[in-house]
């Protein structure tokens, strides 16, 4: 496949969420990141996804900015929370996104539509 060749990719559970932190290639061998939410809808058919296109000319930024922010609520506004609850209650979650075979439902509904999504932008640039 030409351009948007997925080179890296990185998976974060949180509880009914995924998260898919996604390197992709461009034709002219640059790189930009992309980063996904999926979540299962509450009708249980299928997941709303959510994306952000992070180019490598807004990593540092975005970095600082989401650092900052993330140590402001752990610092100033919520210095008691236990963080680490949600470490716990991911183990819980993550039974709940299997189906009966033992299959990931969650990672291949984020396939398909990622395919899918690949294939159109293809068809669109050309």
């Amino acid at each position: 496949m030409q351009g948007r060749d997925e080179v890296y990719s990185e998976k974060i559970r949180a509880g009914k969420r995924t998260y898919f932190f996604d390197v992709r290639s461009t034709r002219s061998n640059d790189y930009y990141i992309t980063i996904t939410e999926s979540k299962r809808r509450f009708n249980g058919r299928g997941y709303d996804k959510h994306k952000i296109f992070l180019y490598k000319e807004d990593f540092n930024k975005f970095l600082a900015s989401l650092t900052k922010t993330v140590d402001h609520v752990k610092t100033e506004l919520m210095p008691d929370y236990d963080y680490d609850e949600f470490d716990r209650r991911e183990r819980e979650y993550e039974r709940e996104d299997f189906d009966s075979d033992g299959e990931n439902v969650v990672e291949e509904e984020y396939e398909v539509e990622t395919e899918l999504e690949d294939t159109l932008s293809t068809s669109w640039e050309e």
